[in-house]
C-alpha cells in the first residue's frame, strides 16, 4: 500500500494563499495480501466434520434375521411403536395381545422415553459416566475411551431397542427416538417395519381392551 501526495499551487494570487494537497492511497497491494490470508486460513483451518449417526437396519436374509431375533432375550428387548399425533407406545419383551395394559404410553420428553431407557440401561450408563470422568482426569486417552464405550454399549446385558413407526408417524418422531438412543447410550437398536399385530396393540390400547375382549367372546 502506498500513498502519493500531489501539490497543486495554481497561480499566485497573494502571499497568504496555501497550497492545495491531494492524497491518493493505492490499495492494490492489499488485494494480494487478502488472497494470501484467505489461502493461509483455508489450508490451516480444520473443516468441521458432519455429524453422523450409525443406524442398524434389519437384513433381508431371513435366516440371519431369525438368528438375530433368537439371540435377543425377551427380558432385554424393548419395542417402541411410533404412532400418530406424536404418540409413543412401548412394550418390554413379548407383547400380550389379550392384556392391553401390557402396552405402555409415554412421551418423547426427558421424563418419558429417556427415563424408560435410562432405567433399562442403568448399568451401562453408569459405566460410561465413570469412563467419561477418567477421560476428563486424563487417566485414559480419547481412543481408549471410545473403544471401551463401544464395548459397554454392545455388552450382552445391555437392552436391545426395536423401533417401529406407523404410517401416521412423522420423521421428527423417528429422529427424536434416535436421539434418545445416543443420549441413553443404547448401542443395540434397529429400525424395522411395523406389522399388523403391533397396529392391533395400538388400536386395542386406545379402545381400552375392547378389541381383545371381542375376540375372546367370539
Amino acid at each position: 500500500m502506498s500513498a502519493e501526495v500531489q501539490e497543486s499551487s495554481g497561480k499566485k494570487r497573494g502571499k497568504g494563499k496555501q497550497k492545495k494537497m491531494t492524497v491518493r492511497v493505492d490499495f492494490t497491494p492489499m488485494v494480494d495480501m487478502n488472497m494470501l490470508l484467505i489461502t493461509f486460513f483455508m489450508l490451516c483451518t480444520t473443516l468441521s466434520k458432519p455429524q453422523t449417526m450409525e443406524i442398524s437396519m434389519p437384513s433381508n436374509d431371513k435366516d440371519i434375521t431369525e438368528q438375530q431375533k433368537s439371540m435377543v432375550k425377551a427380558s432385554q428387548a424393548i419395542t417402541l411403536l411410533l404412532g400418530a399425533d406424536n404418540k409413543l407406545y412401548y412394550y418390554e419383551g413379548e407383547p400380550n395381545y389379550r392384556d392391553y395394559t401390557s402396552l405402555k404410553e409415554t412421551t418423547y420428553g426427558a421424563n418419558g422415553l429417556r427415563a424408560v431407557l435410562l432405567q433399562k440401561n442403568a448399568a451401562a450408563v453408569n459405566q460410561v459416566r465413570a469412563l467419561k470422568q477418567q477421560k476428563l482426569d486424563l487417566e485414559i486417552t480419547d481412543d481408549e475411551y471410545k473403544k471401551k464405550v463401544s464395548e459397554i454399549k454392545s455388552g450382552k446385558d445391555t437392552p436391545t431397542v426395536i423401533i417401529k413407526a406407523t404410517d401416521d408417524a412423522s420423521y421428527m418422531n423417528l429422529i427424536d427416538a434416535l436421539d434418545e438412543m445416543q443420549i441413553c447410550n443404547i448401542g443395540k437398536y434397529v429400525i424395522t417395519d411395523i406389522v399388523e399385530a403391533d397396529e392391533f396393540l395400538i388400536k386395542n390400547y386406545d379402545a381400552k381392551g375392547e378389541l381383545s375382549q371381542n375376540l375372546a367372546d367370539k
